[in-house]
């Protein structure tokens, strides 16, 4: 069956990238008897690589061993990989890619980063369609929001929605669709650091209870304890990726020939929590010890105890 079938049901789908969404998806398109394959560097892993190869019986995944092995056999790639990774990724696939496969670029890159992935798959006879998710995929699975971009953007977005995803087109313009995320990236993105550094910086002064109470007067609608916990939670999970992002978003403002002064402070206010977890102030290397709190002060306590040992 060729990607070319108007039954995205009957198509191999390969998954680069088996990260939190990578799992997500296989999982969800798994329950529809949906045949997957999947290949992630961290597969070269004894420790990061076992946990992803348990996942993969379990849900009847196929691992392949390289990105060009994964596109030989693949009517329909999604790339979900760090935003650094998306044209490298892209040219590791091309040389490989079917004529006519779909290749769903799901990562968040620049405008231009897309352009450039796109030339490559497209270069090779593959079919290059933007995809930007447009909020965070866990609570929403496949059915997260996802607009697409490109020239065949249109016809592949019914295929997707045949499969569960919740798929519109933003433009057949390369670029579109990622401007639309990058611009809501920057105040999302931005709000998460804004709030690690506000809360915790009250902490500090032992302000914080004040600093709520004022923040809820003036926006009521928020509950800053549950909004700040969650804030907490998603960068000390994903900061590392989050502030990949980020730099992203900063290529996105400085295309657009401004000078990225907000993405930059919230790229390395990001990048400074990944750093914190990989070392292990959160709990285990690796792991999201935060979910087992629901109180952001305690990660804003072992945020100000690890600046102070730091000087």
């Amino acid at each position: 069956m060729t990607a070319t079938s108007t039954e995205p049901r009957h198509w191999n789908i390969g998954l680069v990238g088996y990260g939190e969404v990578g799992r997500i998806l296989a999982e969800d398109l798994r329950k529809q008897d949906v045949k997957i394959a999947a290949y992630d560097i961290k597969l070269r892993s004894d420790q990061a690589g076992g946990a992803l190869r348990d996942h993969a019986a379990t849900h009847g995944v196929a691992l392949t061993t390289s990105h060009a092995d994964l596109a030989a056999q693949s009517d329909f790639i999604v790339s979900a990989v760090t935003a650094s990774q998306a044209v490298p990724v892209a040219e590791a696939c091309a040389p490989a890619v079917k004529q006519g496969a779909w290749f769903l670029d799901f990562n968040s890159a620049s405008p231009g980063a897309k352009q450039r992935a796109a030339a490559l798959i497209d270069g090779k006879g593959g079919r290059y369609v933007e995809g930007a998710v447009m909020t965070s995929i866990p609570p929403y699975r496949i059915n997260v929001p996802l607009l697409l971009g490109g020239a065949g953007a249109a016809t592949l977005a019914p295929l997707l929605v045949e499969l569960g995803f919740d798929a519109k087109v933003a433009s057949q313009e390369l670029g579109v669709a990622s401007a639309v995320k990058m611009c809501r990236s920057v105040m999302i993105k931005g709000m998460e650091a804004t709030v690690i550094e506000a809360f915790t910086t009250a902490r500090a002064y032992g302000v914080e209870d004040a600093v709520l109470a004022s923040l809820k007067e003036t926006f009521p609608g928020i509950d800053w304890e549950k909004q700040g916990a969650y804030f907490f939670q998603r960068v000390i999970e994903h900061g590392r990726r989050r502030s990949e992002e980020v730099r992203e978003v900063a290529e996105t403002v400085r295309e657009a020939g401004l000078a990225p002064w907000s993405a930059q402070g919230t790229a390395e206010r990001q990048a400074f929590i990944a750093d914190l977890a990989d070392e292990g102030l959160f709990g285990a290397k690796g792991t999201a010890a935060f979910a087992r709190s629901a109180d952001w002060r305690v990660e804003a306590d072992r945020i100000l105890g690890a600046v102070k040992r730091k000087g």
